[in-house]
């Protein structure tokens, strides 16, 4: 049986302007994973929404606290959902 999870995840440091929401739709489109990203108000965070597989999201994870080679991720928090998300696909919202 495959588990569906969901995270609200901050990722926080030198990810804005950097191509860091492009990196992260590249990498959860690559896993399977819908949900969306985007730059935080504060200009020094990025907020992912992010559901699938527990495996697929884990393995997302790891990839957003490497980032991309332009970017520097000092922080990654991440809140477990228990409920998935209900949207499709993996979007960037501007």
């Amino acid at each position: 049986m495959t588990v569906e999870v969901s995270a609200e995840i901050t990722v926080s440091g030198n990810v804005q302007g950097v191509g860091y929401r492009y990196f992260a739709q590249k990498e959860a489109l690559a896993l399977g994973l819908n949900g969306n990203v985007m730059n935080m108000a504060d200009g020094r965070s990025v907020k992912v929404m992010v559901s699938g597989r527990k495996p697929a999201v884990e393995a997302l994870i790891t990839e957003l606290k490497k980032g991309p080679p332009s970017g520097r991720v000092l922080s990654v928090d991440i809140e477990w959902k228990a409920a998935p998300l209900s949207v499709k696909g993996f979007s960037i919202k501007y």
